[in-house]
C-alpha cells in the first residue's frame, strides 16, 4: 500500500536559537520512499543534517528569531501487514546478548528501573520468559495506564505513569521498555507514524505516535502498550533509549510551539481517504 504523510510544526523564538530537529523516517525505511521526505523551512536557513549514534536522520538549525515553520508531505511505500508476531521467540541470557543491544537493558532519563525493579519481579516474576513475557507486560500496561491527550506531561517518568496511571502513549511506552528491562529484556523506545489504517478512526487529533520494541530470537520486534493490537502501517522515525533521545525537537533556547499538524493516511487510488490536521499545541508524542 501506498501511505501519505506528513507535518507542519511552527515555533516562535525570541532571537536566533540553535535547534536539533528529529522528523525524517528513519534510514533503514529510506528505501520504501516514493517521493522524498523533503523538508521545507520557512522562512529559510541553513540546515545540516547529521546521523546520530542511535541510527536516527537529525538536522541541525538555527531559527532566526520570530515564527519559523518546518514541513513535510511525502509517500511512503508499506507491505501493509500488521506487526510481526513470533510467540516462540526466545529470551536470551544476558551474557549471550550482542554488545550493541546491551545499552537498552539501562535506566535512562523516563526508565527509571531501579524504581520499579522489584515491582516487575512481584508482576512478572512467574510468567514464562521470551515472548509471553513481553505480552504479559504490554497487557498489564495497557490495562493500567488511562489514556489522555489532556495529561500530557513531558516530565512523567515510568515510576509516574505507574503511580498516576494516566498520560499518552509515550507514558505507554516508557513504563513497558522499562519493566522489561527490569525483566533483563532489552527494550528500546520508538517514535513514529501510526494512522488509523486498517482500524477504525478514532477522533483524537493526529500526532506522532509512540511505541517500542524488544531483542528476542536474535532481532527486535515492535510491541505497542497504548494499543496493543498488531497494526498496519507504522513509519519509524527514531529509536533510543527513551523519549530524550527522539524528541521531534531540542532547542538550545526558548522555542514556543505554535503549529503542531501531523497527516498519515492511506493512498487509495491518488488520493488518501482523509487527511487529519490539527493545531494541537502539546507534541507530547
Amino acid at each position: 500500500m501506498k501511505i501519505r504523510t506528513g507535518y507542519s510544526i511552527a515555533f516562535d523564538t525570541p532571537g536566533p536559537t540553535p535547534m536539533v530537529l528529529m522528523l525524517n523516517v528513519h534510514p533503514d525505511r529510506a528505501g520504501d520512499l516514493i517521493t522524498p521526505d523533503t523538508m521545507t523551512i520557512d522562512p529559510p536557513v541553513p540546515a545540516h543534517q547529521f546521523v546520530d549514534s542511535f541510527g536516527n536522520l537529525c538536522t541541525r538549525v538555527t531559527a532566526p528569531g520570530g515564527r519559523i515553520t518546518f514541513s513535510a508531505d511525502f509517500l511512503v511505500q508499506d507491505s501493509g501487514e500488521v506487526d510481526d508476531y513470533a510467540p516462540d521467540a526466545v529470551q536470551h541470557p544476558v551474557q549471550d546478548l550482542p554488545d550493541d543491544v546491551l545499552p537498552f537493558l539501562l535506566a535512562s532519563r523516563y526508565c527509571d528501573t531501579d524504581k520499579l525493579s522489584n515491582t516487575a519481579w512481584q508482576l512478572f516474576g512467574h510468567t514464562p520468559e521470551g515472548w509471553a513475557r513481553v505480552q504479559a507486560i504490554v497487557d498489564y500496561v495497557h490495562n493500567h495506564i488511562r489514556f489522555d491527550y489532556q495529561r500530557a506531561d513531558s516530565t512523567r517518568s515510568a515510576l509516574d505513569g505507574f503511580n498516576q496511571r494516566e498520560g499518552v502513549c509515550r507514558d505507554f511506552a516508557h513504563l513497558a521498555v522499562t519493566f522489561c528491562r527490569c525483566m533483563n529484556i532489552p527494550a528500546r523506545y520508538c517514535t513514529g507514524y501510526l494512522g488509523d489504517i486498517g482500524v477504525p478512526a478514532v477522533p483524537d487529533p493526529m500526532d506522532f505516535s509512540a511505541w517500542f520494541e524488544v531483542y528476542l530470537g536474535e532481532r527486535w520486534y515492535t510491541f505497542d502498550a497504548r494499543h496493543n493490537k498488531p497494526r498496519i502501517g507504522r513509519i519509524v522515525m527514531a529509536r533510543g533509549r527513551d523519549a530524550t533521545d527522539v524528541a521531534i525537537s531540542t532547542s538550545f533556547g526558548p522555542a514556543w510551539l505554535a503549529k503542531f499538524e501531523v497527516h498519515t493516511d492511506e493512498v487509495v487510488g491518488e488520493e488518501p481517504r482523509a487527511v487529519q490536521e490539527t493545531e494541537w499545541l502539546q507534541a507530547a508524542e
